[in-house]
């Protein structure tokens, strides 16, 4: 099976998804774009098709209301999009920390390609941190990815890793989650006009933080666990009750875990911030989608995690948790 992961570069530690070759720290982004597999650019063409005239004899036509998107180094084909469609490129990605990282203070931990070149993403440390209850820390990351094939818009997200257990999690920004600032593909990713909106944005780290704390300082019931872990998984409680058979609960597998994660076998359960906590629900429900979730490979956790089901089950716990506090 293909991985979706064509190459992939990190720096510091082993990030939390375990993937990638590892960098020196403060390499240059030519570096990054080669060792990350983003040194390639993404051509276009139209799209043609064979039409058959009067005797058989063929001939090539365009259809210009689309075109064909393909790899400059490889030239395999990525996706088929509209004429309108506006690309990103991958240098772009990696160009739009350059400042940030030359004059901001910011860091580049991970870049790389998913899916072949059809999805690419850049995550850097922002040198924002925050401990809770003294010893649970928490850093800042800002994450920019994109697609080719319309997957996903290009789509800039601060974003949280707790480091006792390396789970990521969106910012929650004035009490709204989902503070991501998305540039959808039909407009001119503009990088200077999303920095200027960005720079609102990562100036509420302390809000968000004093949301975390409230959090960890939220005691929480069994009862309410179940209910909690019950209404991420599936929109509806999960009754501690006893139920006849064959009754079968959606998800009370993965219910059973989060629990086990929240009572003590989840990488930094026991600490005060944590334990019988609402944060501690939150970081049970991260742990799981980022470390635990089924999934075909790591690749795939990630993709899922960051981007697909894994991240609207994240998003799920952060808004439940956020309503425990109100």
């Amino acid at each position: 099976m293909a991985h979706l992961i064509e190459t992939m570069a990190y720096a510091g530690d082993t990030p939390w998804h375990n993937l990638g070759q590892q960098l020196p720290p403060t390499r240059p982004l030519e570096v990054w774009a080669q060792k990350a597999g983003m040194d390639w650019t993404i051509c276009q063409a139209p799209v043609h098709y064979m039409s058959e005239r009067t005797g058989g004899i063929q001939a090539l036509k365009a259809f210009e209301e689309q075109k064909v998107l393909y790899r400059s180094d490889t030239k395999a084909a990525l996706s088929v999009v509209s004429s309108r469609y506006q690309v990103v490129q991958p240098q772009e990605v990696l160009e739009f920390y350059r400042d940030l990282t030359e004059v901001s203070g910011y860091e580049m931990e991970t870049a790389g390609v998913l899916k072949a070149g059809r999805k690419f993403w850049a995550l850097a440390r922002t040198g924002q941190h925050s401990a809770l209850k003294g010893s649970d820390m928490v850093q800042g990351y800002l994450l920019l990815a994109t697609s080719c094939d319309g997957s996903l818009a290009t789509t800039v997200t601060p974003t949280t890793v707790r480091v006792v257990c390396h789970n990521t999690l969106t910012m929650a920004i004035d009490g709204a989650s989902g503070n991501a600032i998305r540039v959808p593909h039909s407009t001119t990713f503009d990088a200077e006009a999303i920095k200027r909106q960005l720079g609102i944005a990562v100036s509420h780290w302390d809000s968000f933080m004093y949301r975390m704390k409230a959090l960890s300082e939220r005691k929480v019931k069994t009862k309410e666990a179940l209910e909690y872990f019950g209404q991420v998984l599936n929109g509806k409680a999960v009754s501690a009750e006893p139920r006849p058979e064959p009754a079968v609960v959606p998800h009370e597998r993965a219910a059973k875990r989060l629990q086990a994660l929240y009572e003590g076998q989840g990488r930094g359960a026991e600490l005060a911030a944590a334990k019988g906590t609402a944060w501690g629900l939150l970081n049970a429900v991260t742990e799981y989608v980022d470390h635990e979730r089924r999934a075909r490979s790591r690749e795939y956790r990630l993709d899922s995690a960051w981007f697909g089901q894994g991240a609207v089950l994240k998003q799920r716990a952060l808004d439940l948790a956020l309503e425990l506090t109100s």
